[in-house]
């Protein structure tokens, strides 16, 4: 159990690269996303009232709701947190503070080691895993439940849609290039169970991964993967995504040179947290809104 979900809505920050980061990248989902923060706010803003009893018992449910050990919102977040929780490393809080002005990143380039590609597909993977666990989780099915998450996907909308969209061209399309599904699928079946046990986030969420040893976890991270490259390639395929047109976005608040993309990525993923973001984001609308169901 870790921050009651009160203090972790409450605690969203309202500004920073991650916040710029996925507005920058609006244009693939436009107006799917606003940064919803704060727990009464995020209450008002899903249920549209103003009634300040009926906020404030909405809220007392959600908070009960999300601290019954037997259900799986705690679960979620956890899931949410630890696949973001690579090191950070570069001072994104002196990052964020420069929100406002074009940052220049070459500098910092040079603090960050791209990864390897297949390092990078089994992060992108095992993001996606996360995203189908926490989705079980949330919704009170089994953790394997492959077809009704690949069927939800297409009613994905808001912060959870975003999230995916970030997916797709932070952690996909930056550092794997326009092929990138194709080429996640082939280093996969190129992974041992025993490249996937030395994995830091592997490591990090391994307990909540379908499958009683490493080898048949792999066989599930393949198998969730190549579920959701439909859904993918329909993403990048309808918007005309390409890593130079996300970039292209991305410099609306960083500067940064198409030959630098693997560094792009690197730094991307130690100075932002846009799982977590969203995730929390996604956890509270779901709690208010069973908490208003249930009222």
């Amino acid at each position: 159990m870790g921050k009651p979900i009160q203090e972790l809505v409450d605690q969203l920050p309202t500004g920073g690269l991650t916040i710029s980061m996925l507005k920058a990248l609006d244009f693939v989902a436009p107006g799917e996303w606003q940064n919803t923060v704060g727990f009464v706010n995020t209450i008002k803003t899903v249920t549209g009232e103003d009634d300040e009893e009926l906020i404030q018992q909405i809220g007392e449910r959600a908070i009960y709701l999300y601290n019954d050990s037997s259900q799986g919102y705690q679960t979620a977040m956890w899931l949410y947190q630890t696949v973001d929780g690579t090191d950070k490393v570069l001072g994104a809080a002196a990052l964020a503070n420069k929100v406002g002005e074009s940052i220049p990143l070459l500098g910092f380039l040079n603090s960050v080691t791209p990864k390897p590609d297949k390092a990078q597909t089994i992060d992108l993977s095992l993001k996606v895993v996360a995203e189908l666990v926490a989705f079980c989780q949330i919704n009170g099915i089994p953790g394997d439940s492959i077809g009704d998450f690949v069927g939800a996907l297409g009613e994905y909308s808001g912060e959870s849609l975003m999230r995916l969209v970030a997916l797709v061209c932070i952690d996909g399309l930056i550092p794997l290039g326009p092929d990138f599904i194709n080429k996640a699928l082939s280093l996969l079946n190129q992974t041992s169970p025993q490249e996937l046990e030395q994995n830091t986030t592997f490591k990090g969420i391994q307990d909540a991964i379908p499958g009683g040893n490493a080898a048949s976890k792999l066989n599930f991270i393949g198998e969730s993967f190549d579920s959701v490259k439909g859904w993918m390639n329909g993403l990048v395929t309808s918007n005309n995504l390409t890593p130079q047109n996300v970039v292209s976005h991305l410099q609306s608040f960083m500067e940064v040179s198409d030959d630098k993309l693997d560094y792009l990525a690197a730094f991307l993923d130690v100075s932002t947290n846009y799982y977590e973001h969203t995730g929390t984001q996604t956890l509270a609308r779901r709690l208010i809104e069973r908490a208003v169901a249930e009222i």
